[in-house]
């Protein structure tokens, strides 16, 4: 005789009350959706509001490869670390922008020596032949022109960055694209111009290639609560598209 198991529950009691008060298939506004993430998000830390959109592109296709980095005006509500790898006038840029740490040589030695104690590494365009000596130790955090974190704007970036305005998008294996838009503690037309930022950007971004309908579902979510669907067509019509 085959033995049941009681099916473990994917959420929490929580979540599972919240959805509770939800209308099964709603439908909401940009600003509705906002409002009722911000009401839903009850965690006992303040949650980041998440913008999904699920794409009509083949993500298998390297010319339907959606990704792109994008300036919030409001940024994502968190604070990064940022050292910056450039020498002169340039590094007195990095220091009064509010870099973290700044340095050439003697910086490509501690990360040498395993240092990786910052979120995001920003080097100067002249340093970039530098880059290659630190690279296998940095991984993902190696600075790179396509994502902007090399450069000669070097205080801008530092700027952007240490606020997390700058937010970097790439659609899945699904393609689905994620894209935070701040903290529930933002008020709601904080929230609601880093999402006309963040959804003009992955729609400017849609591949030639790309045919039929390219926002195929659009939804706002709390770090800890459900999706909440919006339209496709009204959301576009929002970030002027």
């Amino acid at each position: 005789m085959a033995i049941r198991t009681k099916r473990k529950n994917a959420h929490s009691a929580r979540y599972t009350e919240i959805t509770k008060t939800l209308e099964k298939d709603a439908i909401y506004t940009v600003d509705e959706a906002i409002a009722q993430v911000k009401k839903n998000a009850t965690a006992k830390f303040p949650e980041t509001v998440e913008l999904a959109l699920r794409l009509g592109i083949d993500p298998r296709k390297s010319d339907q490869n959606v990704r792109g980095i994008t300036t919030l005006p409001h940024g994502t509500g968190k604070v990064k670390k940022v050292a910056v790898l450039a020498k002169g006038d340039l590094a007195k840029e990095a220091e009064a922008a509010g870099a973290d740490v700044v340095g050439d040589e003697d910086l490509i030695k501690r990360v040498q020596e395993g240092w990786k104690d910052f979120d995001v590494m920003i080097a100067s365009d002249d340093m970039a032949p530098q880059i290659g000596k630190i690279g296998r130790f940095l991984g993902p955090k190696t600075p790179n022109k396509r994502n902007g974190t090399v450069t000669s704007a070097i205080a801008a970036a530092v700027k952007e960055i240490k606020s997390a305005a700058r937010v970097e998008y790439r659609a899945d294996k699904a393609g689905v694209v994620h894209v935070p838009l701040g903290k529930v503690t933002f008020t709601d037309d904080q929230i609601r111009e880093n999402f006309i930022a963040a959804l003009d950007a992955v729609i400017k971004a849609k591949p030639a290639s790309s045919k039929g309908r390219y926002l195929q579902t659009v939804s706002l979510s709390s770090t800890m609560g459900p999706g909440l669907r919006l339209d496709p067509t009204a959301a576009s019509k929002v970030s002027g598209h």
